[in-house]
């Protein structure tokens, strides 16, 4: 709507991640830095965490484009999905056919098109967004799909984005097995209050102007709206400029950032959630009741922690997913079993003839 009013070839803060754009700032080079030793390693899981807006998905994207053609890449955002489901989901972004709807068949699908891949020298990199919805038995599903083997190398790496909550997910003690297999991580934080300054210049130069738009007064109030985290600095910069535009002004003033700022904070995006008022008990227990477990009885002290629900909740998954485990065991040794068999009949038949 206002580009041609600044003179730009595009929009320049739009939420999309376009990894021609990428700003690379110190955090972020160094991120870059060690998920491409990741990648070159060949083996192994690839974890970024972060907060909401941080760049996670730029610094996937920006890593996919400098891939080499012997890597077939898939991305998949996950919800919860189980490790059924899972399995169904990786067979589908990979395009496979599977004869039968049961979980031995996925996993011999996806057993026989890594191999295939090997053989043509190439190998598979699974992108898992928002991996810290995944049950933890699907992490285990995914460690266990990182065993398949040829000739002493893997043939699935996969690559983990997710928020901070996944930090805590694999930080857990029963994912001892899964942290040894981490080849390389990074942490994306908020930018600095310079970094902000430079990402804003940079975007506005590659969207084609030249010019400052911004006074030097207005970088400070920007920073301390967005905190520095770069979707909440695109959302801002683009109601800015559009604010420019609609007041027919070239070089906007701290004033102007200050309108809108009042203006967005004023929004229903912007309002922070109602909270009961403290001496209610009916709201409070209105409030706690629709996410407590029915057979676990609310307790309310002003002493509680609340982290030893969360260690509580995560200790009940893990056991009930024990079973699961060791069905999953049981049925990759027969699938591997199967194959070695499939083999050496294949070689009697070379020998005999």
């Amino acid at each position: 709507m206002y580009e041609s009013y600044y003179g730009f070839h595009e929009r320049p803060f739009q939420l999309t991640p376009n990894p021609q754009w990428f700003f690379a700032s110190k955090l972020h080079k160094r991120a870059l830095a060690y998920l491409q030793y990741g990648l070159s390693q060949g083996e192994g899981f690839i974890v970024i965490t972060g907060d909401i807006g941080t760049g996670k998905t730029t610094i996937a994207n920006q890593l996919l484009a400098r891939l080499d053609q012997q890597i077939v890449a898939r991305q998949i955002v996950t919800s919860r999905l189980g490790p059924d489901d899972l399995l169904r989901m990786i067979a589908s972004v990979f395009s496979l056919t599977v004869k039968d709807n049961n979980k031995t068949a996925y996993i011999e699908a996806i057993s026989n098109y890594l191999t295939l891949l090997h053989n043509q020298q190439k190998r598979a990199l699974l992108l898992v967004d928002e991996a810290q919805n995944l049950p933890l038995e699907s992490i285990e599903e995914l460690r266990m799909l990182s065993n398949f083997q040829l000739g002493g190398k893997p043939l699935l790496q996969s690559f983990l984005l997710g928020q901070n909550e996944l930090n805590a997910i694999i930080q857990s003690p029963h994912m001892e097995q899964f942290r040894q297999r981490i080849i390389a991580s990074s942490n994306l934080s908020a930018l600095s209050e310079e970094d902000c300054q430079a990402y804003i210049e940079y975007r506005i130069k590659q969207a084609g102007v030249d010019r400052p738009l911004l006074d030097q007064s207005c970088f400070a109030d920007i920073f301390q709206f967005t905190n520095g985290i770069p979707r909440k600095i695109n959302n801002l910069l683009d109601r800015i400029l559009l604010y420019g535009f609609l007041e027919e002004k070239t070089l906007l003033q701290q004033a102007d950032v200050a309108e809108v700022i009042a203006e967005i904070s004023g929004e229903v995006a912007q309002r922070q959630p109602t909270q009961p008022m403290s001496g209610s008990t009916t709201a409070l227990q209105s409030t706690v009741a629709p996410v407590t477990a029915p057979t676990i009885e609310p307790v309310m002290t002003t002493t509680a922690n609340p982290y030893h629900a969360m260690l509580a909740e995560l200790s009940g998954l893990l056991d009930s997913s024990l079973e699961h485990k060791i069905k999953m065991a049981k049925e990759l040794d027969t699938l591997l079993n199967q194959q070695h068999q499939q083999v050496m009949r294949k070689l009697e038949d070379d020998k005999g003839g």
